[in-house]
């Protein structure tokens, strides 16, 4: 035996604590790996902490709800086709942590806590870390994440476009590109693909964004099952931007220049919504609002 299971109810909750069966089987069987789950989440687990003994930490955690693309080549491993326990093993550690860190470094950027704060205050600032000086610098950093942020989701659609040398601009007013009707699709339901009116509004701030560059009648949309694709000529080799928008957290996905996907959350379609775009001449602005 070198794989545990234990199962709970769907919707239930899987803190560790809820999992003293696992733990009891995992230190008398040869089992290396345990899994903890509801049937949407699932946890898996190891010993790297201490031989034989179940971490209390998991190594990996998959949510079917909202599937990070970058796991699947280690959840390859596990198939019963091509179980590699060993390799399972050796890449559990850095998974484990790797995971972590994400997880850390996303709460911080998100809501930053004064220890965060502090240190990074103290990379820009020379004076003492007082409560006036906590107080005025908590905004900027979480301003300063989410600009960092923007700024990436915008050199990834530069790229995109044909390498670091493109220009994507954005400015301040309501965006008055020509449309073209027929790269557009339209919200409908065919089988299992819906194209939702979200889907739509992603796809024409996409649209609005990369115009500069291309000709508005060149940026397409696709619909599959589970993202909306927006393209260059309609064609899935020249990937500009995917809409994970079919799910609880929402995401968009963006390319670097080996067109290696990574997704960015986002709360709501208008907060990444820019309020003007030139689709004619590059502007001078060139930020834009997540």
């Amino acid at each position: 035996m070198q794989v545990l299971v234990e199962a709970k109810k769907v919707n239930d909750s899987l803190p560790i604590e809820h999992a003293s069966q696992l733990f009891r089987y995992f230190a008398v069987t040869n089992a290396r790996i345990a899994i903890l789950t509801n049937g949407q989440v699932y946890q898996f687990y190891t010993d790297l902490d201490a031989p034989n003994r179940m971490d209390a930490k998991p190594f990996l955690v998959l949510d079917f709800a909202d599937i990070d693309d970058t796991l699947l080549p280690e959840l390859a491993k596990l198939t019963k086709e091509s179980f590699d326990l060993d390799s399972v093993i050796s890449a559990a550690g850095e998974l484990k942590y790797i995971g972590q860190l994400k997880r850390v470094l996303g709460a911080q950027f998100k809501e930053p806590e004064d220890d965060w704060v502090r240190f990074l205050t103290s990379r820009v600032y020379d004076g003492s870390f007082t409560q006036k000086v906590r107080d005025q610098f908590i905004p900027l950093v979480a301003k300063a994440s989410r600009q960092f942020l923007n700024e990436q989701v915008n050199d990834r659609l530069k790229n995109a476009l044909g390498g670091p040398g493109s220009y994507v601009s954005v400015s301040s007013d309501p965006v008055e590109a020509e449309v073209d009707k027929a790269a557009e699709p339209s919200a409908r339901s065919e089988g299992d693909i819906q194209t939702t009116e979200e889907e739509l509004e992603g796809y024409r701030v996409i649209r609005a964004i990369v115009c500069s560059e291309v000709p508005a009648a060149r940026v397409m949309a696709r619909d599959a099952k589970t993202y909306c694709g927006v393209l260059l000529d309609d064609n899935n080799r020249k990937p500009i931007a995917r809409l994970w928008f079919n799910r609880s957290r929402k995401y968009l996905g963006v390319f670097d220049e080996n067109k290696a996907e990574t997704r960015v959350p986002i709360d709501t379609v208008e907060e990444s919504t820019p309020t003007r775009t030139n689709c004619g001449a590059p502007s001078a602005a060139t930020s834009t609002r997540q």
